[in-house]
């Protein structure tokens, strides 16, 4: 099973990624229905962060955006977290359920390196964006200098001192 096939499945939803429902019976080759029965049978094993259900913003915001089809529906759909996943490969106990189980685990673990060495690029591009805006800061601040020097410069000056007065003799 392709990574990217699985990947392209998970969304971003209340602070977890996660796969819908609909989308791990497609993968593990049975209906949703019987999908949430084993669940539903066995909810004690999914508490809110392993598995929730979506309210109808979060479902509309899903799919107005393209991001998937969804067919008509009368239920929302259950969307399944990377421990929820885990969890549904004890209730489905099937050869293929574990294959694809371990291509989904792997598509997690590879989202979550991604993130991290986003995460590590951009504190390093934050610190370069830093170390040069600190230069600039100098380089301006040495022009601006110069800059005044000059205009002192440019100026007449007043003769400053003791000016003797002639004497009228």
């Amino acid at each position: 099973m392709e990574l990217q096939l699985i990947q392209s499945k998970i969304y971003e939803i209340r602070g977890f990624r996660v796969i819908l429902d609909k989308d791990l019976a497609e993968l593990y080759e049975v209906t949703t229905s019987n999908l949430n029965k084993a669940v539903k049978r066995n909810l004690d094993r999914f508490p809110d962060d392993f598995m929730f259900q979506l309210n109808q913003y979060e479902f509309d915001l899903i799919f107005q955006n393209g991001t998937s089809s969804w067919g008509g529906t009368r239920k929302l759909p259950y969307a399944f977290t990377e421990h929820g996943v885990a969890m549904l490969a004890g209730l489905l106990n099937s050869i293929k359920a574990i294959e694809v189980n371990i291509q989904i685990v792997r598509a997690f673990v590879t989202l979550r390196q991604f993130a991290l060495g986003y995460t590590e690029l951009n504190q390093k591009l934050e610190t370069f964006m830093i170390e040069t805006n600190m230069q600039f800061n100098d380089i301006y601040q040495a022009l601006t200098e110069l800059a005044s020097k000059k205009e002192l410069e440019k100026k007449s000056r007043k003769p400053v001192g003791y000016v003797r007065a002639k004497n009228n003799e």
